[in-house]
């Protein structure tokens, strides 16, 4: 991580820990806000008026969470107003790196070689680990958000003045509805499988496997009445979130986060719904499977050779 602008040591993939061995995730460091007429959103400061070809997305495939943003970005038909860098999926010892590897791009808007360098960029001093996705601003050359679940959403309401396409991904009647399903589908699944695969003592990986599969099983009964998206036909941020996941599990948490009781592909409605979301316009091209293998595997904590599985079939 950064301390005060300088990269301290190799990277880590446990970035906190409490007393029981469990995983803590960081929070985000920028919080500013996109909107039609740049007002301050929720959080952050105001300043950040939407307009086209003002602001740059980096991500990794790899992510879940930078991938989140980029299926938000293709469903609201924003590819040609919000350009995008996708960073080398292997993880280096100063973090994410830009280029060497198929698929990745250079930083050819900064020139940075490191992630980590447009944080100090913005901030000389800054503390901190640096993460994806960062939304940048091209024209005040600085961080907009690096929070993934405010950058969905300021994409799905902030252009709707410069081009309106797509689902609205928080219906207001559902609003609440979807902000509830989201924090069960990040507590239990989207985080609990990473407090499973980086648990530091058995009781700690066995809460989060039950916690992982028991959000499986319950999410498995609520597609069983043949809805075609969690909130029936309506696809919102909430599929967003869990499909992330999904398209994950079997190529990377199953095997190297030991969350083995079973496959996706062996709880059938679950399946067919990750398989009805990848084939919507836009979708398979925010998926890259060579990334997601090549980058959990490089993690050096959870597989110290670095030899990449060839399976499993898909």
């Amino acid at each position: 991580m950064l301390v005060n602008g300088v990269w301290q040591e190799n990277w880590q993939p446990v970035q906190n820990k409490d007393e029981k061995g469990r995983f803590i995730r960081q929070t985000s460091s920028f919080r500013n806000w996109i909107t039609p007429d740049g007002s301050p959103g929720i959080t952050g400061e105001g300043g950040f008026k939407a307009e086209a070809d003002r602001y740059h997305l980096y991500v990794a495939y790899i992510c879940p969470w930078a991938s989140r943003t980029l299926m938000a970005r293709a469903l609201k038909g924003l590819e040609d107003i919000i350009s995008v860098s996708v960073v080398n999926p292997k993880l280096t010892d100063q973090g994410w790196q830009f280029g060497g590897f198929n698929g990745s791009d250079s930083d050819d808007l900064n020139g940075a070689t490191y992630l980590h360098e447009l944080y100090t960029q913005v901030t000389p001093e800054f503390t901190g680990r640096a993460t994806v996705p960062v939304l940048w601003d091209k024209k005040t050359q600085t961080i907009v958000s690096n929070e993934s679940a405010d950058i969905v959403r300021m994409f799905n309401t902030a252009f709707v003045d410069i081009k309106s396409i797509g689902p609205d991904l928080v219906p207001k009647e559902l609003a609440s509805e979807i902000d509830a399903t989201n924090e069960y589908i990040y507590s239990d699944l989207n985080n609990g499988v990473y407090q499973a695969g980086f648990a530091s003592t058995q009781e700690a990986y066995e809460e989060a496997f039950v916690k992982v599969f028991t959000a499986l099983d319950s999410l498995e009964e609520r597609l069983a009445d043949g809805r075609e998206f969690l909130f029936g036909d309506v696809l919102t941020e909430s599929d967003i979130r869990l499909f992330v996941t999904l398209i994950r599990f079997d190529v990377a948490y199953n095997g190297l986060f030991k969350c083995n009781r079973n496959r996706i592909k062996d709880m059938p409605k679950l399946q067919d719904y990750m398989h009805r979301i990848l084939a919507i316009e836009g979708i398979q091209g925010t998926v890259n499977i060579e990334h997601i293998k090549a980058g959990y595997y490089s993690i050096k904590a959870l597989n110290p050779t670095g030899i990449v599985p060839v399976g499993p079939e898909l």
